[in-house]
């Protein structure tokens, strides 16, 4: 799965707001800490920077897109962190799994 598509699948599945603009806008304005929530900007740049992917349409797994999120996992897990975003972090997970089961679900058919 490229990483736009996987970007447009979280978009369109995901019970948050995760667009702001087009895919590349928001990606872009992730990038620049600009996004319209801050939480969901830090993710998508987050895991954009630590994929070690350059271009929207290169290929991302499941494992590279999960592995990103970590850090931000573990922030949001402390017992200060707010509630919303544990919530969102953990919806991004559960949509990126479900992303690459229906990937996986339209090969074997």
């Amino acid at each position: 799965m490229t990483f736009i598509e996987l970007f447009s699948y979280l978009g369109s599945h995901s019970k948050y707001d995760i667009m702001d603009g087009n895919i590349e806008q928001t990606l872009a304005l992730s990038l620049e800490g600009k996004h319209k929530n801050p939480v969901i900007g830090n993710i998508i740049a987050q895991m954009y920077k630590n994929s070690g992917i350059q271009q929207l349409d290169e290929t991302i797994t499941r494992a590279q897109a999960i592995n990103t999120l970590g850090p931000i996992r573990l922030f949001y897990m402390k017992d200060d962190a707010p509630v919303e975003g544990f919530r969102l972090v953990e919806d991004i997970v559960y949509k990126i799994d479900g992303a690459f089961n229906d990937e996986a679900m339209r090969s074997k058919q």
